[in-house]
């Protein structure tokens, strides 16, 4: 368990989470249910948050001498590797058919997310730079998701230009963030924040940050990226 840890950061961040879920799921069943790649995603998502569920209140990833470490090798890793399979082999039959306005709107989602992020940072569970106290600016992505949506789907047309310069900044702002929460954890491979580790997401429910949210947002990025730059053949296909 976190010690000291607030009443309501964990529901909060398990509601952020099932938010986050059930959009995406939404989005995959009213454009691709029909779609084995669709079908597949539908289950597979569930299925995962139940499993890092168990094996972290199981305290799978509390031995962090492992190497390789237990976060990567069942939790983040696999979640990885199912993203750039999808982006690899479900481009035609999943994210083509995957609306880019949504795509962009759901980034809403990292509000809350930073929000948490900064409550850990407060009962010492991880560290400054891994917030918006230091250097993590992730939350520009969810603060700018709506006004992005307004002004690029104006009129009935897409600001491409606009969307691929947001998607571009949002996805290196992730990566940022990404990079500084694998070197802030406390593995072999740790390289910052040793005073303060990463520790929370060792913990249920806050495993589901890199097993679940972030490997959705980063699939939207990649979507929508796919779709601007590669079926641009008309605004419908967008």
């Amino acid at each position: 368990m976190i010690e000291n840890l607030p009443g309501h950061v964990g529901p909060v961040f398990m509601i952020t989470t099932f938010v986050c879920v059930i959009w995406f799921l939404h989005i995959i069943r009213s454009n691709a249910a029909d779609a084995l790649s669709g079908k597949l995603l539908l289950f597979l998502i569930p299925a995962w948050l139940i499993f890092q569920t168990i094996i972290a209140i199981g305290g799978t990833y509390l031995n962090t001498s492992a190497l390789p470490p237990r976060l990567f090798l069942f939790g983040a890793g696999p979640a990885l590797i199912l993203v750039i399979g999808y982006l690899f082999f479900a481009r035609g039959s999943l994210i083509a058919k995957l609306p880019l306005g949504v795509l962009t709107v759901i980034h809403v989602i990292r509000i809350p997310v930073e929000i948490v992020l900064s409550w850990l940072h407060d009962v010492g569970s991880v560290p400054a730079i891994m917030t918006y106290h230091g250097q993590n600016f992730d939350i520009i992505s969810g603060l700018t998701a709506p006004i992005v949506y307004l002004i690029a789907f104006r009129k009935g047309r897409v600001n491409v230009p606009v969307l691929l310069v947001w998607n571009l900044a949002g996805l290196a702002l992730l990566l940022n963030i990404v990079i500084t929460a694998v070197l802030s954890a406390p593995t072999p491979l740790q390289l910052l924040a040793f005073d303060q580790p990463n520790r929370a997401v060792l913990y249920f429910p806050f495993i589901w940050l890199p097993t679940i949210v972030v490997p959705i947002v980063l699939f939207c990025h990649f979507a929508s990226l796919y779709k601007l730059l590669v079926t641009r053949r008309s605004e419908s296909d967008i």
